[in-house]
């Protein structure tokens, strides 16, 4: 079988260049190539000399996520479904995910957000996400979660903005997934490789607390996301079975001890259900919460799914957003894009939804 070039890192380039009797810095030349460039053709590669090139066709492969379908949104958002071949792997079904393009929708837009998948479906159960319904598949390898990132980029290549972000918040929970995950992450944030700046590419986990105190040891590292969605442990253990293993006391302790550099904090993303965990005393419940934690709160509106939910009103999202601001948190509205494609928060679970019209 084919050695899977995608995912690899530029150590294990080199290594395998000097095994071939190669200089090791064509391992360089095959990473900057395959990241940096995305040339993901051996003979276009035209630093490596026609031996290399000729030896890597025959022994090698570079395999990327296949765009099955785009999703075209009213607001400019893209959401890919992606065919996966079994990359490095147990199995060679095929399995199928999905990420996400938004160009900034601003008149001045200077970036794009790309959403990526970690794992092809999930087992955490948040009980508000349609993701969960899938149940997980499997986990994604290094090469399939970089290769979300590079189709994305490469396919809107005539229309990239100067800054590009990456958010690993779509299928999955990264942090069970780990060792591919910041396999990935090191890769997209190498100066030599994909070369995106810490600063814009961030996790989300639901609250994995070994995992958390893990990714606080790392030398290079994304920024964390934290999804918290409740203002008690009752409220959570309702919608978000992980914190019956990790209740709010032991995740925010392990939020409390993380290390943060200067002017870094924490994100707390807060899904709002209507009636269930918008009220003026679930807002106060969260700012003593997180009190003595740098963060600032994300407010993520419901969006839409066949579960049995309902969005929060603007005036309670405002009401909300106003106590914690009143209590000295940092709090911002997110607007979800790509809702009329399922491509949303808590939206991604491979819908062919029938208010889809723009399928290529």
């Amino acid at each position: 079988m084919p050695l899977q070039l995608l995912g690899k890192s530029v150590e294990e380039l080199r290594a395998l260049a000097a095994s071939w009797g190669e200089p090791a810095y064509r391992g360089d030349q095959i990473y900057h190539a395959l990241y940096n460039e995305r040339i993901f053709d051996f003979a276009q590669m035209t630093t490596l000399s026609a031996k290399l090139r000729e030896r890597l066709a025959s022994e090698c492969e570079i395999r990327i996520p296949k765009i099955v379908k785009r999703y075209h949104s009213m607001d400019g958002s893209v959401r890919y479904l992606l065919s996966l071949d079994g990359d490095d792997t147990k199995t060679s079904t095929p399995v199928q995910v999905e990420a996400v393009f938004m160009p900034d929708a601003k008149d001045d837009a200077r970036r794009q957000t790309i959403c990526i998948s970690t794992q092809a479906g999930c087992a955490v159960d948040c009980k508000f996400c349609l993701t969960a319904v899938l149940g997980l598949n499997r986990n994604l390898s290094a090469g399939e979660i970089v290769g979300q990132v590079l189709v994305a980029l490469d396919d809107q290549r005539e229309h990239l903005l100067p800054q590009t972000n990456v958010v690993l918040m779509g299928q999955g929970e990264p942090l069970l997934n780990y060792d591919a995950v910041m396999t990935a992450v090191r890769i997209l944030l190498d100066q030599r490789g994909v070369c995106l700046a810490p600063k814009h590419v961030t996790l989300s986990t639901s609250g994995i607390v070994p995992g958390i105190e893990r990714l606080g040891q790392e030398k290079v590292r994304p920024k964390l996301a934290i999804s918290l969605n409740a203002s008690n442990d009752k409220q959570r253990d309702a919608i978000m079975p992980i914190n019956r293993k990790y209740p709010l006391a032991v995740l925010l302790d392990a939020c409390k001890n993380y290390p943060l550099g200067p002017r870094e904090w924490i994100t707390f993303e807060y899904v709002m259900l209507g009636g269930f965990n918008d009220a003026p005393e679930d807002a106060r419940r969260v700012a003593k919460l997180l009190a003595n934690i740098p963060s600032k709160v994300n407010l993520i509106p419901w969006n839409p799914g066949e579960l049995p939910y309902q969005r929060p009103t603007q005036e309670s999202i405002d009401a909300f957003k106003q106590i914690l601001l009143d209590k000295g948190v940092f709090t911002f509205i997110r607007v979800s894009r790509g809702q009329d494609i399922m491509a949303a928060c808590g939206q991604l679970a491979l819908i062919e939804s029938k208010e889809i019209r723009a399928a290529v």
